[in-house]
């Protein structure tokens, strides 16, 4: 790590803490030459290849945009999709892998965005999974379904929420 005052490039590491969300290691350095203190941020790099091959790096704000959409209209907060992308990032993270498939980071949209919504879920799962009938809707209904009855949640009806 080169000094930022006089570019010496040895430092030694004073301190060293985890940012709040728990992406970053915060270390505090003092540099052997200047005896100047300095505070540097590391983050492991993650970087998502697209089909078309091209890779970049993840972005939070990505998923966000995506969900957003998905949950527009619906009972779901900004708190609650931040939160979503969290946790879709901490799972991606945890992983250990340097690059990831876009295809692999929609899929890990998609169960906690079914515990956070199941319409904004149908919605999100048929543009990604491209649906194309019907019979695909009806299929991902009935799973849902069965996931509640095994629960044991009550089915929501038309009528009841009439």
């Amino acid at each position: 790590m080169h000094c930022p005052f006089c570019r010496h490039t040895d430092s030694r590491v004073i301190d060293s803490r985890t940012t709040d969300d728990g992406v970053c290691i915060r270390r505090r350095r003092q540099c052997p030459e200047c005896n100047r203190r300095f505070t540097t941020l590391e983050t492991s790099s993650l970087n998502v290849v697209k089909r078309s091959g091209a890779s970049e790096p993840f972005s939070r704000a990505k998923v966000l945009s995506g969900v957003r959409k998905a949950c527009q209209g619906r009972p779901v907060t900004e708190h609650d999709l931040a939160l979503l992308a969290q946790q879709v990032e901490e799972a991606i993270r945890s992983q250990g892998n340097a690059e990831i498939d876009a295809y692999e980071v929609g899929m890990a949209v998609l169960a906690p965005l079914r515990r956070l919504d199941e319409v904004a879920f149908l919605r999100f799962a048929s543009v990604y999974q491209a649906w194309e009938s019907l019979e695909d809707f009806e299929g991902a209904i009935a799973v849902l379904r069965a996931e509640r009855a095994t629960t044991g949640e009550p089915v929501a009806s038309a009528d009841a929420k009439r």
